[in-house]
């Protein structure tokens, strides 16, 4: 217990010295979060990059053993596997977040790392090879043992990512699922999973004290994402090593809350129309805060309650026969039926403005899709303009305007493309500017006027533009660093 106590310790101190340090750089050089979309909860710009302290939290102790002779310190370096994987691994995925964070990563990227990291854990041991069915006997998986290992991974990661949307939330929650390790593991004598949860746990409470509401810095998706990968990890250890009927299931439990969620999100954005990657505000705890008018700190509070009875939940099922297995799944099932219709999700009573909306929404993906493409194929501002123009049928514009500059020309120079429809409505205006921006570089503005009467635009709207705006910045970004390099084969366009 000691050895468990110092570990805490030093995480726990570690993790708020880095912390602290990150947030005083992250102020001095911009690194910040800014409120600049009606997704973000908090009104004004966060220093992002929290999530190091974590890293560097969780590892510190761990290295110390490498050091320091001990008897924990010779097993856990006798484990090989389990120490490639989690230093290895969670090294490439703290990484990809850091960048995420910095530059922006693609889903592409994303996912093919978050899988190729799987892929190396699975041929390091990390496997789940049974089913538990508290009902029957435990189905072996065979071959599918390695896809499911991977999705288990990958959906974790991505799963404390998505949960990652209010002050101390994504922090909190990982704390309730690396508890709820630590006492699996401490009842069955596991030395060396209980040290790697006391060192976690050190390195959350560490950043939380910074994250809490109000917060005073983010973790980003360096933070997030190493959570989901160290919690994933361990949580098959903890599977494959118990002796219940219920083995998977209590990792499962334990991490309920972002699960439900990322099972939500995914089932919504399909009904919707929506890509399933994309951000909205339609959460649990967006909904918490919008339908049941909670405060931020409240909801947070909430959700720390909720994980609380999915902790109970999954060490209940750890000792549990199949009957009382089977009365605390249905137990659980219950509270969630209840959470869901409570916040709305279960209501169906709207299925046809559903239907609307997703049939609105796959017309307003394939403009897009076209939209981006021409404006990548462009090579010119007068054919990016040519490729944006179709926004105005699409999107039922009264009025749609281009400003396009270079970085070294004044504020008012540079060019202006406007298109006016000719039947444009009597109502109020209805007015939405985007930035075009490529990193901090401000190349121009994209401007849309509605006068059908509209008091705001929709979040799929928001997003469709969002993603325009990005491709016309990245496009006339290449362009102006070509007329840079080459600049007879440029033809300048004025005022």
């Amino acid at each position: 217990m000691v050895t468990f106590f110092v570990a805490f310790l030093v995480s726990l101190l570690v993790a708020l010295v880095l912390t602290w340090r990150v947030r005083e750089r992250a102020l001095a050089w911009g690194w910040l979060d800014q409120a600049n979309s009606s997704r973000k909860v908090h009104v004004r710009p966060v220093p992002r990059l929290g999530g190091i302290g974590i890293v560097g939290g969780f590892f510190a102790p761990l290295c110390a053993l490498f050091i320091v002779d001990s008897g924990v310190g010779d097993q856990f370096v006798s484990q090989t596997s389990l120490i490639s994987g989690l230093f290895v691994g969670g090294a490439i995925i703290a990484a990809l977040g850091f960048y995420d964070d910095l530059k922006g990563a693609g889903a592409k990227l994303k996912f093919s790392v978050q899988f190729a990291v799987a892929l190396g854990l699975y041929a390091l041991g990390f496997r789940i090879e049974v089913l538990a069915n508290p009902f029957g006997a435990e189905l072996t998986l065979g071959l599918l043992s390695l896809p499911l290992t991977v999705l288990w991974v990958v959906g974790v990661i991505n799963a404390l990512n998505l949960i990652d949307g209010l002050d101390g939330l994504a922090g909190g929650v990982a704390f309730f699922g690396v508890g709820t390790h630590f006492l699996l593991a401490l009842m069955r004598g596991d030395v060396l999973l209980c040290l790697l949860m006391v060192s976690l746990a050190g390195a959350i409470l560490g950043f939380l004290v910074f994250n809490f509401n109000p917060a005073s810095i983010f973790m980003g998706d360096t933070g997030s994402m190493f959570l989901g990968f160290v919690l994933a990890a361990v949580s098959i250890k903890t599977s494959s090593k118990s002796g219940t009927a219920v083995a998977l299931l209590v990792p499962v439990m334990a991490l309920g809350l972002p699960i439900m969620d990322t099972l939500l999100a995914m089932v919504r954005r399909s009904l919707l129309g929506r890509p399933m990657f994309s951000a909205d505000k339609e959460h649990i705890h967006h909904r918490l805060m919008s339908r049941l008018l909670l405060s931020h700190r409240t909801t947070v509070l909430v959700l720390y309650a909720l994980c609380t009875l999915f902790m109970l939940t999954a060490l209940g099922l750890s000792f549990a026969n199949s009957i009382q297995s089977a009365l605390l799944l249905s137990g659980i099932g219950v509270v969630i039926m209840v959470l869901m219709r409570k916040l709305g999700y279960l209501d169906v009573r709207h299925m046809d403005a559903v239907q609307q909306t997703r049939q609105r929404n796959l017309e307003l993906r394939s403009l897009v899709r076209s939209v981006t493409a021409a404006v990548r194929a462009a090579g010119s501002f007068q054919e990016v303009w040519n490729a944006v123009r179709p926004l105005s049928q699409g999107l039922s514009l009264s009025s749609l305007e281009l400003r396009l500059r270079r970085p070294h020309e004044g504020v008012n120079a540079g060019v202006v493309f406007e298109s006016q429809h000719p039947d444009a409505g009597a109502e109020a205006a209805l007015e939405v500017r985007l930035d075009v921006k490529e990193e901090e570089s401000l190349l121009g503005a994209l401007r849309l006027v509605w006068r059908d009467g509209r008091a705001a635009i929709d979040r799929d709207e928001e997003l469709a533009l969002e993603v325009v705006a990005d491709a016309v910045a990245e496009r006339v970004g290449q362009l102006v660093a070509l007329e840079a390099a080459e600049p007879e084969r440029i033809i300048a366009l004025r005022r």
